[in-house]
C-alpha cells in the first residue's frame, strides 16, 4: 500500500490516525524518562542527551518494525513457572519494570532523604553523558517493544505504522526541551514526573506477571494527578500576587 492508497481508504487513515494516537500517548513514558535523566547533565549537555535518546528511540522502532515476525514470535511462551507462562516479552517487560522502579526509587531518595551535608558532598558526582544514555537506550528498548508490539495489534500496513512511528518520534523530539525545562523550573513536578514512572515500572511489572492493565486507568490516573498539580500551582500563584498586593 502506498501513501496515496493510504489517504483514499477511509479504513486506512482512521487505523494511521489512531496508531499515531496510541504512539504519541506511549511515548510519553519515554519522554518524562528522558527529560529527567537527561535535567541530571550539566546544561550544555541536556539539549544534545535528549535528541540522542530520542533518535535511539526512533531507530529503534524502525529496527523492531523491520523484524515483525522476530516481535510477534516473543509474545510465544518459551517456559513455566507455577503454571504462569512467560514469554520473551514477559520478560523483557519485567526487566524493565524493575529497572524503572528502582531508577524512580532511588531518585525520590535522593530529593527526599538527603540532608544538606550529604548534598554538598554529592554535587560533584554528576552522572556522566554515556551513563544518561545508556539508561535511556534501556527503557528505549522496554517501550519501542512495547509501542510496535501495540501497532502490530492494530494493523498489518507496515507503511501504516512506519508512518505512525516517525509522526510520534517527531513530537517527541518537538516537546521535550519544553517538557525538559518545565520539571526542571517546578520542584514538586519533578517528583510527580518521579511518581509516574514508579507507577509506569508497577504496570511493566505486573504485565511481565501476565496482569493486563488497561494503559486507559493508568494515563488517567496520570491525566488527573497533573490537573490537581496544575491547580495546586495556579494556588500558589494567587497567593504569591495577594501577598504582593498587600506589601
Amino acid at each position: 500500500m502506498s501513501f496515496l492508497e493510504i489517504f483514499l481508504d477511509p479504513a486506512a487513515v482512521v487505523a494511521l490516525v489512531t496508531l499515531i494516537v496510541m504512539e504519541v500517548v506511549l511515548g510519553i513514558d519515554n519522554l518524562i524518562f528522558i527529560s529527567i535523566l537527561s535535567n541530571k547533565l550539566p546544561e550544555h549537555q541536556r539539549e544534545n542527551a535528549r535528541r540522542l535518546g530520542i533518535a535511539l528511540a526512533l531507530i529503534l522502532r524502525l529496527g523492531l518494525l523491520s523484524l515483525i515476525a522476530v516481535i510477534v514470535s516473543l509474545t510465544q511462551p518459551v517456559f513455566t513457572v507455577f503454571g504462569q507462562e512467560f514469554s520473551w516479552r514477559d520478560l523483557i517487560m519485567l526487566g524493565g519494570g524493575l529497572f524503572l522502579v528502582w531508577k524512580a526509587t532511588t531518585e525520590i531518595h535522593h530529593h527526599v532523604d538527603v540532608d544538606s551535608e550529604d548534598e554538598k558532598e554529592e554535587k560533584p558526582k554528576a552522572i556522566s553523558y554515556a551513563g544518561v544514555i545508556v539508561q535511556i537506550l534501556l527503557l528505549d528498548v522496554v517501550f519501542s517493544l512495547d509501542s510496535i508490539i501495540t501497532a502490530v495489534g492494530m494493523t498489518d500496513e507496515i507503511l501504516i505504522m512506519v508512518t505512525a512511528v516517525v509522526v510520534a518520534v517527531g513530537a517527541m523530539m518537538l516537546a521535550a526541551t519544553p517538557l525538559s525545562n518545565f520539571i526542571s523550573a517546578n520542584p514538586t513536578i519533578v517528583m510527580l514526573a518521579l511518581g509516574f514512572l514508579l507507577m509506569i515500572g508497577m504496570t511493566l511489572i505486573a504485565e511481565g506477571l501476565g496482569f493486563h492493565v488497561p494503559k486507559g486507568y493508568v494515563y488517567a490516573a496520570m491525566a488527573f494527578s497533573a490537573f490537581v498539580e496544575m491547580l495546586n500551582m495556579f494556588a500558589k500563584r494567587a497567593r504569591r500576587k495577594r501577598q504582593a498586593l498587600k506589601t
